[in-house]
């Protein structure tokens, strides 16, 4: 790989978003900033890499040597912020089969018996679970490393294999996920620039930075304040495995 430096700005609006963040079982919680883990995924959807495979692994590592910072820059549809709230969605799944029937598991649309939810020994077979999303958010991500694997990223955005979104599949993106797209006229390599303030600046213009929430990848674990668990290492169905990230928070002016 080359070891030009270079930044890739990414713009994630929509009216949901949802950055899985201390979430187990049956509570999907999101954090208030996107995650490393889930841009690698919209980033291994594009390029088309299945879950688990070679490809998705080698890519991976050279991911987790990229620096990502996150912004948070408030949307104002008519001269006013609009505030970002956690909505949070109940769901139910099954409750209509048996998993424990081989002729019933996987699927969820048996009829139940008298219209009511089937359950064993008294207990709900339905699985209940409760999503949280970010409403009204928009975020600029900045990702810093080798030019040769952001310039495979900025090509599978361009272009993508699979759908791309915002965490979850329910979160589409509503703008260009690749900032100045249009103005590149096909040339990619216009998207990657040689510094930070170019690439920060197609985000949010000539506003001082740090007038902006924001949340910075550090070299050194003295430099930041927080570890996430959310350095992916694989996405694998039956081996999801995550690596601690240090970060530092800027809450804004």
């Amino acid at each position: 790989m080359s070891s030009d430096l270079r930044y890739l700005a990414l713009r994630l609006e929509g009216p949901l978003q949802s950055w899985g963040f201390d979430s187990q079982y049956n509570r999907r919680n999101t954090g208030l900033m996107p995650t490393k883990s889930a841009i690698a995924g919209m980033c291994c959807a594009a390029l088309g890499f299945s879950r688990g495979r070679d490809k998705e692994k080698t890519f991976l590592v050279g991911f987790s040597a990229l620096r990502m910072t996150a912004i948070a820059i408030p949307r104002r549809p008519r001269q006013k912020d609009l505030p970002v709230r956690r909505l949070r969605d109940y769901h139910t799944v099954g409750g209509g089969y048996d998993p424990n029937n081989p002729k019933e598991r996987n699927s969820i649309t048996v009829s139940a018996e008298d219209g009511k939810p089937r359950a064993k020994n008294g207990q709900a077979l339905a699985v209940l679970t409760h999503r949280q999303y970010l409403t009204d958010a928009s975020f600029g991500v900045i990702l810093e490393g080798d030019a040769v694997l952001l310039g495979e990223i900025v090509i599978a955005l361009a272009d993508p294999k699979w759908g791309i979104w915002l965490g979850r599949k329910t979160c589409i993106p509503t703008a260009p996920v690749l900032v100045g797209l249009k103005e590149c006229a096909g040339n990619f390599n216009l998207l990657l620039k040689e510094t930070s303030d170019e690439a920060v600046r197609l985000l949010i213009g000539d506003k001082p930075f740090e007038s902006f929430a924001y949340q910075m990848e550090v070299e050194s674990f003295v430099d930041g304040k927080d570890s996430l668990p959310d350095q992916p290492i694989s996405f694998a169905s039956d081996r999801r495995l995550f690596a601690p990230r240090r970060v530092r928070t800027h809450h804004g002016a």
